[in-house]
């Protein structure tokens, strides 16, 4: 099931080229309360959304996929969590690029563990505000994780089953000799789309073609069978130093071929079973 966050947070359902309004399954959430418990309460509930989302299809209002305004399916996860150069090939184009590395050698992730990015992600309908456009600002496209429930210090193997959902990320940074955690964490610089895939529709998340292209111009494309750490190490790695909660991201990394956009630009990106999103740059006001 394919389940987006459109226009005023209305929930929908994504079939071929229309979405399905499926808003009256959030009903099925608990009620809030203060303080409200950590994590996502879309994510948290997600089967039981599903369910009722699924008796919904035949009457739910239809709409043109291009009429709506995607925004993030995750609207509140407690962290986003980024994994620093997780593709070998990505290092040695950063060591060769000094646009790049800034003169600093670049290492794996085996040597810089994981990071933290903000936590307020924006959709593919919203775009991205370029900050600081007087230095290079690049596009990373990765695959993304969304953690369905509680997990603590999870074994390798059972690390999907923590997993309620992938989708496509742009981990966009501003290049510079500052910590990743901040040049990556800039409003508008985390990016999940167009929607949420359930986890039974991804047989093997380290065996994704994904791709992007700026304009015309492809930029990256890989697969993450060439991932250092891969889907279930991350998590396993990642739940040894953070309590993961429902819907919580993992972007898992990206691959060689970053490169710097301009206001004006459009992203193209594709992931095998996911789908696309187009990601227009503006200049932040």
């Amino acid at each position: 099931m394919k389940i987006c966050r459109y226009n005023d947070d209305r929930l929908g359902i994504v079939e071929g080229e229309e979405v399905v309004d499926v808003t009256a399954a959030l009903d099925v959430i608990p009620q809030s309360r203060w303080p409200a418990p950590l994590g996502d309460g879309l994510i948290a509930n997600l089967d039981a959304v599903c369910d009722k989302a699924a008796g919904l299809m035949a009457s739910g209002e239809r709409h043109a996929l291009s009429s709506v305004t995607l925004k993030s399916p995750v609207a509140n996860p407690t962290k986003v969590i980024g994994a620093p150069v997780n593709y070998y090939a990505h290092m040695d184009e950063a060591n060769e690029d000094k646009g790049v590395s800034f003169g600093q050698d670049i290492k794996s992730i085996d040597h810089y563990g994981l990071f933290l990015k903000s936590p307020v992600l924006v959709g593919a309908g919203e775009g991205v505000d370029l900050h600081f456009t007087d230095r290079r600002n690049d596009h990373e496209v990765e695959v993304s994780m969304i953690i369905g429930k509680t997990a603590k210090n999870v074994s390798y193997d059972n690390a999907l089953d923590y997993v309620a959902g992938y989708a496509i990320g742009l981990d966009m940074t501003v290049r510079g000799t500052e910590e990743r955690s901040l040049r990556k964490a800039i409003d508008s610089y985390s990016v999940l789309g167009p929607w949420l895939v359930t986890a039974d529709e991804i047989d093997d998340p380290d065996k994704l073609d994904f791709s992007i292209h700026v304009g015309d111009e492809e930029r990256q494309n890989s697969n993450t069978d060439k991932l250092i750490f891969d889907c279930k190490k991350l998590i396993e790695y990642g739940s040894q130093f953070y309590t993961l909660y429902p819907g919580d991201v993992i972007m898992t990394g990206t691959p060689e071929g970053v490169g710097p956009v301009e206001p004006g630009d459009i992203m193209h990106c594709y992931c095998e079973g996911i789908g696309k999103m187009d990601v227009a740059v503006r200049a932040a006001g």
